[in-house]
């Protein structure tokens, strides 16, 4: 693959070939996002793809690109779930045989998605680097042809088709904030932009766990991270692309990066406010909108993916409801007598706080008559009604103190 492969008519002719697989993702205009950043905030979801992410675009047109002794020979890939499932769709189009390699971190539903359109499975090391050596190895025992998910610039130029949809509806877009795990997607993505305006600001979003392309790009060579840790399981890399490194350096304004916690309390904004789901690595863009310096700029987060288990659901919401001060822990102590947990549990009833734990501990101290230990888990509207609750009980003789909570 030549450096031919990102010009205007190769993302041209690929928009024609993806569509072909894709679903169409319109633009969604966040009034909530909009309020609290001050930009004019749009989403691109591609959570809504058929394959729940965006890889499934990469993935196609690269198959489109190869020759038929290299489909017959069967493909083999890499991932942590999403161009997993891309590849897998896209081998069952054409009619060909997929080996995937996933980290054993993968989400089940991941696993189970990419099995269900007629992949073969390998589960091998903890992170995508340790399933992609596997992958080159299986490659080169089998004779499969190999499809990288980020480091090939046919795959990016797929991925880029993206850029094309957002100009087409809002032609104006002065601002693209897109993920960044290897870097194919930010590569697609910001290479169109530039060449359709050039004027454009393209901004990468990684995890703070796994900024690899930051690293790089600081260092001006491709570097590999000693390790990586994030809840953004689909952007877990360690190295990025080297194919793509130069485009990324060349493309890209600015990379942002962000911690886990703010990932948790994007989720919960996406499902109040827009009822989507949206996995921890397509709400990278969603959690860096705050921290771009701009005003009244249209902003274009794109959604990457909503490939999220139903256990990691569970956990990011309760998680993010207890960021929020929706739900919180205090520990007051109380003299060992008839009467006293009424009369706390009254005084939290009349600041409409909800209890939804209890936990009684008599062996605080020696003196059970001076105090016993009384954990309260409650559920509050957020910070003001924290604070609402936390003070009748000072109010009422009680020295309530925050601790952590465990659900």
């Amino acid at each position: 693959m030549t450096e031919e492969m990102l010009t205007l008519d190769k993302f041209e002719e690929a928009s024609e070939v993806v569509r072909q697989v894709t679903q169409e993702t319109k633009l969604v205009y966040s009034s909530y996002l909009s309020a609290q950043t001050g930009n004019k905030v749009y989403l691109k979801p591609e959570n809504m793809q058929f394959t729940g992410a965006y890889k499934v675009r990469g993935a196609y047109y690269k198959l489109s690109t190869l020759t038929d002794e290299e489909r017959r020979r069967g493909l083999i890939t890499a991932s942590a779930g999403n161009h997993a499932q891309g590849v897998a769709y896209a081998a069952k189009c054409h009619g060909v045989k997929a080996v995937i390699v996933m980290p054993n971190t993968t989400p089940l539903i991941k696993v189970n998605r990419t099995k269900s359109y007629g992949a073969e499975v390998v589960l091998f090391g903890d992170v995508y680097d340790e399933a992609c050596g596997r992958a080159y190895e299986l490659a080169e025992e089998k004779g499969y042809t190999f499809i990288h998910p980020f480091d090939d610039l046919a795959v990016a130029t797929g991925q880029g088709t993206i850029a094309m949809e957002i100009f087409k509806e809002l032609p104006l877009v002065d601002y693209i904030l897109v993920p960044i795990g290897g870097g194919g997607l930010a590569t697609g993505v910001s290479t169109l932009a530039k060449l359709l305006n050039p004027k454009i600001k393209v901004i990468g979003v990684e995890p703070a766990g796994a900024n690899c392309l930051q690293a790089s790009i600081k260092e001006g060579k491709v570097m590999t991270l000693d390790y990586v840790s994030t809840i953004a399981d689909g952007t877990a890399v360690k190295t990025p692309g080297t194919k793509i490194f130069p485009y990324l350096c060349k493309y890209l304004d600015d990379i942002l990066t962000v911690e886990d916690e703010e990932l948790v309390v994007a989720f919960l904004d996406m499902v109040e406010n827009h009822k989507m789901v949206v996995e921890n690595s397509g709400l990278l863009t969603v959690a860096a909108l705050k921290h771009l310096n701009v005003k009244d700029k249209r902003v274009v987060s794109i959604l990457s993916g909503g490939n999220m288990d139903v256990i990691t659901m569970s956990s990011v919401v309760q998680q993010g409801l207890i960021l929020r001060d929706r739900i919180f822990t205090v520990s007051v102590l109380l003299p060992d007598r008839p009467g006293e947990l009424s009369h706390v549990a009254d005084v939290i009833a009349k600041q409409n706080g909800n209890v939804i734990k209890l936990e009684h501990n008599q062996f605080v101290s020696i003196n059970r008559n001076a105090a016993v230990e009384l954990r309260i888990t409650l559920e509050a509207f957020g910070s003001e009604h924290k604070k609402q609750i936390i003070d009748a009980l000072h109010e009422s003789g009680y020295q309530p103190k925050v601790v952590r909570t465990n659900i």
